[in-house]
């Protein structure tokens, strides 16, 4: 498949400086194939306990703590960086689950041609082990993956 047949592209993000680098790789592709980007942003709420003492401690910024607001707060920061990068249409999608199993569902939702992640945990121990999720996406996915070298410091 070629570049140019890209119309969808999905991207992960949670809104590290790793995942950001993603962000961009994406948008840059999006522009130049004219493609749509679909910022994906896999969440868990805290445990209760977490979530009262992150809200004592925050007072009135209590709510960037609750329930989805920390992934959109991701998005809104994912979704600059990708206009920045020249992305035309960008869309965006908080959903709640495993990073790797929101990936592949919103790949399909938005029937996806490429879904882009940064390489962070592919050189891990804990990846190795457990698996990470460009190795798990690149196994699972039914469309191209474009694994980008995010966790060096360029």
């Amino acid at each position: 498949m070629t570049t140019s047949a890209y119309r969808t592209i999905v991207v992960g993000t949670d809104g590290s400086s790793s995942s950001l680098r993603a962000v961009d790789a994406a948008a840059r592709l999006a522009s130049a194939t004219g493609a749509r980007l679909v910022l994906a942003c896999a969440y868990e709420p805290m445990r209760e306990e977490d979530r009262v003492a992150a809200a004592e401690a925050l007072r009135d910024l209590a709510y960037k703590v609750e329930g989805a607001n920390p992934a959109t707060d991701a998005l809104r920061t994912a979704r600059a960086r990708a206009v920045e990068a020249g992305a035309g249409e960008v869309a965006e999608r908080a959903v709640r689950g495993d990073p790797t199993d929101v990936l592949l569902d919103v790949g399909k939702e938005h029937d996806a041609n490429l879904i882009v992640v940064g390489n962070r945990g592919l050189n891990s121990l804990k990846g190795r082990l457990l698996g990470s999720v460009p190795s798990t996406i690149t196994h699972r996915a039914p469309c191209d993956v474009l694994v980008v070298h995010t966790t060096s410091g360029r």
